[in-house]
């Protein structure tokens, strides 16, 4: 069964970022949008990957293993 989203199930931060996206009037905005969407993730996940640097769960061992792995998803053609 698919997972069906509803207006119930529509979480604040979603509403905002629906809301959001519908005030955007022309395709500039829309690129600003979505470059202060990208910052604010980026900034999100560095501090994150800052944290498991400190706390020793990720290191650059943990890193050049990571490297050396292929994590795309073949494509059949």
């Amino acid at each position: 069964m698919q997972n069906e989203l509803t207006l119930e199930k529509i979480t604040p931060a979603q509403m905002l970022v629906l809301k959001s996206f519908a005030g955007t009037n022309s395709e500039e905005e829309l690129h600003d949008l979505m470059k202060v969407l990208k910052k604010f993730y980026a900034e999100r996940l560095e501090k994150e990957l800052e944290k498991m640097w400190n706390e020793k769960t990720l290191d650059q061992k943990c890193l050049d293993k990571l490297n050396d792995q292929h994590l795309r998803t073949p494509y059949h053609g």
